[in-house]
């Protein structure tokens, strides 16, 4: 599968941005689909997974600011972001696993999207 995200840019400190991960060669159906985000010298942090079933799981640090969606039909996965503080800024990338326990893991999946930027200030 190959992943295209897009929807990045700069928003001021409590705007929002809503990101987008387009699928194609597979149906996103089948996958794990998880939004990382990484900034310089630090490690690729989990932010929000949405599993086959369409179960989400949010890092502790985005809860209740942070939504995972996904449209099947769209072959697109969603990440929207409210409330955005300067700590989210950073390199954001979509990803996809068949199936992994833990879905906020970087090291579990396997297909990686090129990223885009987002900046908060």
């Amino acid at each position: 599968v190959q992943l295209v995200e897009s929807g990045g840019g700069s928003v001021q400190l409590g705007g929002s941005l809503t990101l987008s991960c387009v699928a194609s060669g597979d149906t996103i159906g089948r996958y794990c689909m998880g939004w990382f985000r990484q900034i310089p010298d630090r490690e690729r942090e989990g932010v929000a997974a949405i599993d086959s079933d369409g179960v989400s799981t949010y890092a502790d640090s985005v809860k209740g600011r942070f939504t995972i969606s996904k449209d099947n039909a769209k072959n697109t996965v969603y990440l929207q972001m409210s409330s955005l503080k300067l700590e989210d800024t950073g390199m954001y990338y979509c990803a996809a696993v068949w199936w992994t326990t833990d879905t906020l893991r970087s090291e579990n999946y396997k297909w990686w999207g090129q990223g885009t930027q987002v900046t908060v200030s």
